[in-house]
């Protein structure tokens, strides 16, 4: 059964700010989170290579603690395995085993059609215009909010793949 939900605004745009405000609720409740072990996953299984548990946590955008975390409940798993690094025998490096890339490209195809379900009510012409009205209100926002999304958002300004969403 679904909910319709009724807003009490005063005008159009606090509509805007409350649908905008529900699905970003909904996204963050759908989406696995920025060091959740199916996150790191698929980031290993984009990497294809080893990398160290500090350009991981840097990558992820997470704190070190929350990266040992995750990283250790991986290794105890069978999904990861840490080998000492060949030029600096302090950092460990960190390799997908083939358990854990059985499960990142489980991840990945579960993600894959929770996106495909979760637009699935629009037609691709819906989709398209909607993707145009998103990028402009994006685009005005980051350049309107620079310095407010800065403070906001400690990883601005860092490159960052486009693998953290929903």
């Amino acid at each position: 059964m679904k909910e319709t939900v009724e807003y009490r605004a005063s005008s159009p745009n606090d509509l805007l700010i409350f649908a905008l405000r529900d699905v970003s609720h909904v996204m963050h409740v759908l989406y696995e989170g920025k060091g959740s072990q199916k996150r790191v996953l698929m980031v290993l299984q984009e990497i294809g290579a080893p990398i160290t548990q500090r350009d991981l946590t840097e990558r992820l955008g997470i704190r070190p603690a929350s990266a040992s975390e995750v990283i250790a409940k991986l290794e105890s798993a069978g999904c990861i395995v840490r080998t000492p690094s060949p030029s600096d025998r302090r950092t460990a490096e960190i390799t997908l085993t083939e358990l854990g890339k059985a499960r990142a490209s489980e991840a990945r195809a579960q993600r894959a059609r929770r996106h495909e379900e979760m637009f699935s009510c629009l037609t691709d012409e819906e989709k398209a215009a909607l993707l145009g009205l998103l990028a402009k209100v994006n685009a005005d926002w980051q350049s309107r909010y620079r310095g407010a999304i800065q403070d906001w958002n400690p990883h601005a300004g860092k490159p960052q793949r486009g693998d953290g969403d929903a």
